[in-house]
């Protein structure tokens, strides 16, 4: 060892050989010894490996995981791969024959969806409470009510004026009111869904008491169709003078209304391609009976008045048979029972009258039937008629109570709007 380092240790201003103040060594340290100790101290600090830049091992493993993890990714890519498929071929297996398209796999609610509660009676708005059920279908604002009790809702379909069931079951007819852009005529299916336009902007719509034949009239001329699911076929047209507008049908013949000049014309589609004569005594009809001929109103008499009759279609509406006992009202509301024995009409006294069609021509065959029709009027299959009154009741007239001096029935109809008014729908005839 050198003087140099003996000088350094021999100048240690602790009497102990350590920094901590311990005690003292209770030998001398020699040269030898010392010397001996740094190179025991020098070989242990090479032998002791530096550590790797990069662990070998470490880089073995998280090579593994890698791969772990990408077959297990595979794995669940094929898996999701053949549940579609398999679904995919359920829907095509299970579906309907002529069903086209692809269906839809969802696996799983997507991310931030949050199924809600299922829709229950207090969820789901109900539609206005039911009206009182007549014997006759009834419309209330936007829902249909059926005398079966079901109920449909009439969606697109604006202010009705009236409403006709198609007869074998096949739905029903409605026509709009008058608007700035003509009247509509839509079909409703029997059982339910969305109603169909049949007819748009028409200046006239006139449909038949079974509900199997329409007329209308658009710009100068007349047309005539038969019905079907709501579908025109057969259709046929004629050149129309201005003001004549259909009204009704006596069995496949067209009522026209001559409105500018007064009297009534028949058309008849499949014979004639032109309208008939016009019949200026003719002012107003009512219907048909179960023999083909027209109730109407005529001018008659000397001096002229308004009498009601029985008219023939087949001769231009020449009156068969004629009674001017009854003062009725110019307005033509009124309609014939299904069975032609009896017609509600409006009398001049702002009231409704009861005419038995049996005994025409008695003078005595007219009675007061409660308040003026301010609508259509309406049969049901049991002989009873219903109307709608001013104040938007429906009125209920009975053949038998009216002739045993008996007032009809007035009920009023729920869930009416303000300013709205219920229809009541014609039912087919047997």
């Amino acid at each position: 060892m050198s003087e140099r380092s003996e000088r350094v240790i021999s100048r240690s201003p602790n009497p102990c050989d350590n920094q901590t103040g311990g005690l003292e060594r209770p030998f001398p340290v020699t040269d030898d010894e010392l010397e001996r100790a740094l190179r025991d101290t020098l070989t242990r600090r090479v032998a002791t490996p530096r550590p790797l830049a990069a662990d070998p091992a470490g880089m073995a493993l998280r090579r593994a995981r890698r791969v772990g993890r990408r077959r297990t990714l595979t794995g669940l890519a094929l898996a999701g791969v053949a549940t579609v498929l398999v679904t995919t071929g359920m829907a095509q297996f299970g579906g309907p024959s002529g069903q086209q398209g692809t269906p839809t796999v969802v696996l799983g609610d997507p991310r931030g969806f949050t199924p809600g509660p299922l829709p229950t009676e207090s969820t789901v708005p109900p539609p206005p409470a039911g009206p009182v059920r007549p014997e006759l279908d009834l419309i209330v604002g936007d829902w249909l009510y059926t005398n079966g009790g079901e109920r449909w809702e009439l969606t697109g379909v604006n202010t009705l004026e009236r409403a006709q069931r198609v007869a074998n079951h096949g739905g029903w007819l409605l026509t709009s009111t008058v608007t700035a852009a003509g009247r509509t005529l839509w079909w409703m299916p029997p059982t339910g869904g969305a109603p169909q336009v049949v007819l748009a902007s028409a200046d006239a719509v006139a449909v038949a008491a079974d509900g199997r034949q329409v007329a209308w009239r658009d710009g100068a001329e007349i047309f005539a169709a038969g019905v079907v699911a709501g579908q025109l076929l057969a259709t046929v047209r004629t050149a129309a003078p201005a003001g004549a507008v259909p009204v009704g049908f006596a069995g496949d013949a067209v009522l026209i209304r001559q409105t500018d000049r007064g009297g009534f014309r028949v058309w008849r589609p499949p014979v004639d391609d032109q309208l008939g004569a016009a019949n200026r005594d003719v002012l107003n009809v009512y219907g048909t009976r179960p023999d083909g001929r027209v109730v109407g109103q005529i001018s008659a008499g000397a001096p002229r008045r308004p009498c009601l009759a029985l008219l023939d279609p087949a001769r231009n509406l020449a009156p068969v048979r004629t009674d001017c006992g009854p003062n009725l009202a110019a307005d033509g509301r009124g309609e014939v029972s299904a069975d032609g024995r009896w017609l509600l009409v409006n009398g001049a006294r702002d009231s409704a009258l009861l005419v038995d069609l049996g005994t025409l021509g008695s003078g005595g065959s007219a009675r007061p039937a409660g308040p003026a029709v301010t609508g259509v009027v309406t049969w049901t299959r049991s002989g009873a008629a219903l109307h709608v009154d001013a104040a938007g009741a429906l009125v209920r007239v009975r053949p038998d109570e009216v002739a045993a001096g008996e007032q009809p029935t007035t009920s009023p109809v729920d869930g009416v709007a303000p300013g709205d008014r219920p229809v009541v729908v014609a039912d087919t005839r047997p």
